[in-house]
């Protein structure tokens, strides 16, 4: 099933680590069972995209075959499938999925033309199979990556922008760990930090699904704004921020004003490895609460504390297929700040790659976005 395919598209391909990055015209894909071919409108693009790609030291852990068409996740239309799809259809909006999983093994599991996660099954999908990415006007993707959107709805209705649903990729992360904790409507759940781009998708995903949010940060300024997005965006929401002192104890007596505490989600960056907010958390959350861990917090918990209140951590990665298609409903429910409330997205040519990457890493942020238009090109026109 499949509408025309031209014989070759262009993509921005990594030939090695070693040389610069190149939009190239290459064969377009064609698709073979278990597969979709999707016309790329709209792939996000890393904060760290331009160190995974030069081989920076920092990144080194980042492992990839080479040569390698670049991406992530992305927004686009179906335009072939294999002779196996029974419900998808060329023409339909999706959302593509960059997290791939074998199929006879889903704990193997690898990021798309990201990390091949370095062990023997991920690495034979990432190099035999599933080896190129979505910084290209077309790219093949497994059936299962590819979750149907209503167009009619998301972009009609709704109003979102193509380019903005992109953003969808932020939201699902903390979605998949709080779901993974069960947050229930009408707990309260402690996010933090809170003005980083997962943590402020945390605060939004969290509102969505009926929770009382208390949003920690050190940037009054940010939590401010955040708190400002999600009142316009919904009224009756319950959100309350809390300025980042730092001190563990002081922190801690700051959440007890808030009274009953269920759950918490951290998303510690990599340059807060030792901050205490997390054991603050640990110190105020009621008897059987729960924390998602989906950062990189090495502070050491409170042993005592968690095991005399049956407080459980569970680490998440990301999110599952159930996840995603439940998040698809919430967001065609309108449970979510439309176009120009929340998201802030830079939008670039394949061509315009180096500035691409250089503001990925300086437009950081809660609702800040950067992404690759595949089928603009140089002129402004849209190849349809």
């Amino acid at each position: 099933m499949s509408s025309r395919l031209p014989a070759t598209h262009r993509a921005l391909v990594l030939t090695d680590k070693s040389t610069p990055l190149a939009v190239k015209t290459i064969p377009t894909p064609t698709p073979i069972h278990g597969s979709a071919v999707v016309e790329v409108l709209s792939a996000g693009v890393l904060s760290y995209h331009r160190e995974i790609y030069n081989g920076s030291e920092s990144h080194a852990r980042y492992s990839l075959p080479t040569p390698l068409v670049t991406g992530m996740s992305a927004i686009g239309h179906i335009v072939a499938l294999g002779p196996d799809a029974t419900t998808l259809q060329p023409g339909q909006l999706v959302f593509v999925d960059c997290m791939i999983r074998a199929r006879d093994d889903p704990d193997t599991a690898f990021l798309l033309a990201i990390h091949d996660s370095g062990t023997p099954g991920s690495q034979k999908l990432a190099r035999d199979v599933w080896r190129d990415g979505t910084f290209a006007e077309y790219v093949r993707v497994p059936l299962e990556n590819c979750i149907p959107l209503d167009e009619k709805r998301l972009c009609g209705e709704l109003k979102y922008s193509v380019t903005d649903l992109t953003y969808m990729d932020y939201l699902m992360v903390p979605y998949g760990g709080l779901r993974d904790i069960g947050l229930e409507p009408g707990e309260t759940v402690v996010v933090a930090p809170a003005t980083g781009g997962y943590g402020g998708a945390a605060v939004m995903v969290a509102v969505a699904m009926g929770a009382r949010v208390i949003a920690m940060g050190r940037n009054e300024a940010e939590l401010g704004r955040l708190k400002k997005v999600v009142l316009s965006g919904s009224p009756s929401a319950s959100i309350e921020t809390l300025k980042m002192t730092g001190d563990e104890m002081i922190d801690a007596e700051n959440l007890k004003a808030f009274g009953t505490i269920d759950a918490g989600i951290d998303f510690t960056p990599p340059q807060g490895t030792s901050s205490s907010h997390l054991r603050s958390v640990v110190r105020v959350i009621r008897k059987g609460g729960r924390i998602s861990l989906m950062g990189l917090n090495s502070n050491p918990m409170v042993p005592w504390s968690v095991v005399s209140r049956n407080i459980s951590f569970k680490g998440k990665l990301m999110y599952e297929r159930e996840d995603m298609i439940q998040f698809v409903k919430m967001l065609e429910r309108g449970r979510f700040p439309r176009t120009g409330d929340f998201v802030e997205t830079k939008e670039f040519r394949l061509e315009e790659w180096e500035a691409a990457l250089d503001m990925a890493a300086e437009h950081m942020g809660i609702g800040k976005r950067v992404v690759f238009s595949p089928k603009l090109r140089l002129d402004n026109t849209s190849i349809v």
